[in-house]
């Protein structure tokens, strides 16, 4: 389900450079790998990178380095060569500040993406069915090092990436899916320049 909804998000098609934020260790990566002409794969723990490497690994098309998203976003030789970009079940975990900067480096430096995939984001709006019959602590629901990361509304963030130049469209995975009642997932398009 994930696989899928990933693929028809994107439109993933054979001449797609994929880069992948906050890949873990690859495995579901890998099941785009067939979707796509390339793939890159960051994550910020070296081990999951190492696990990557080791079992999914298929250089030069699929290749995974370790390292922040937004320190990546900088450095990267080449960032033209991306045309989609996915971040699943992890941007919740990025500091408003590497949030913010990612996405601006996304617009900025990476010109010929056409979307991104953001998937399973915390809705701020539906935390009470998450943590019910307890009340959460607000700053756990600010905080990215919190066991959901931060949970934000839709107003929120579409706020978020507009600053940074992406319009957003949302939506939520089937009610068979086990998160579904507290999660939306998002897709970014850049967003057209009015003329002058």
């Amino acid at each position: 389900m994930i696989v899928d909804t990933i693929k028809q998000n994107l439109a993933l098609c054979a001449n797609d450079v994929v880069l992948d934020l906050a890949c873990g260790n690859g495995a579901l990566s890998q099941r785009l790998f067939e979707s796509c002409a390339a793939l890159v794969g960051v994550d910020i723990s070296e081990y999951l990178i190492e696990v990557a490497n080791n079992y999914f690994a298929d250089a030069p098309r699929f290749t995974f380095t370790a390292g922040s998203a937004a320190a990546y976003l900088r450095v990267e030789p080449a960032p033209e060569r991306f045309t989609k970009v996915l971040c699943y079940g992890s941007f919740a975990y990025f500091s408003q500040e590497d949030a913010q900067e990612s996405l601006q480096l996304l617009h900025d430096r990476f010109v010929n993406v056409e979307s991104i995939f953001i998937g399973n984001l915390p809705d701020r709006d539906r935390a009470a069915k998450f943590y019910a019959p307890r009340e959460p602590d607000p700053r756990e629901l600010v905080d990215p090092q919190a066991q959901i990361g931060i949970w934000r509304t839709r107003k929120e963030f579409a706020s978020l990436v507009a600053d940074a130049g992406w319009d957003a469209q949302f939506s939520t995975m089937p009610s068979e899916y086990y998160s579904a009642h507290y999660r939306y997932d998002v897709l970014l398009r850049r967003r057209a320049a009015h003329p002058v």
